[in-house]
């Protein structure tokens, strides 16, 4: 990647207002990629590439996962791995890449993998979360993201990959579980 757009997708994640999709988040994100794959997996290069554009656009609004496929797109003009990278970046909408698709199973996974965190990472995760979200009152808040929760834990599996599943489900759906008992009361 050209240092120029390194630097213009890093000051994009540090921009003010961002509550979690921010360095920290990308830092995990690309650290769970390279936990998930090795460095012979085919489609590694462009799941790395798509784990750094897949918040780079982040306001909050129901198209940012577009912006931010559309933003890879265009950086990534004439590469060969460009539409790749913008089609994966799209995946992190909903989560469920098909049962054949390695590459979006993967970004899926480690783009999900703070569901996992420890106790501590959690809280300060869903604290971020908040923080985003200020504007919208808290029972929305809660409303919201109590359902968002409650369909992720719908799901067969919070993981698609079976590394991912077996060092991070268990612990992911008892975060999950906790945190709708917090927003919900019950």
């Amino acid at each position: 990647m050209p240092v120029a757009l390194r630097d213009d997708l890093l000051a994009a994640y540090a921009s003010p207002g961002r509550g979690y999709h921010d360095l920290q988040h990308l830092t995990e994100v690309l650290e769970h990629v390279e936990e998930l794959t090795s460095p012979d997996d085919p489609v590694r290069e462009a799941v790395l590439l798509a784990g750094w554009f897949h918040d780079a656009v982040y306001d909050g609004q129901d198209d940012d996962e577009e912006r931010s496929a559309r933003l890879a797109a265009d950086s990534l003009g004439r590469d060969p791995l460009s539409d790749e990278v913008a089609r994966l970046v799209r995946l992190t909408r909903t989560h469920r890449p098909a049962a054949n698709d390695h590459a979006g199973q993967l970004l899926c996974d480690a783009d999900l993998g703070i569901l996992a965190a420890q106790p501590e990472r959690y809280a300060s995760y869903t604290a971020g979360v908040r923080r985003e979200h200020a504007h919208v009152p808290d029972a929305d808040f809660a409303a919201g993201r109590a359902a968002i929760l409650r369909d992720l834990l719908a799901k067969p599996t919070l993981f698609h990959t079976p590394t991912a599943r077996s060092r991070w489900e268990q612990r992911a759906r008892a975060n999950v579980t906790r945190e709708i008992e917090r927003l919900t009361g019950r």
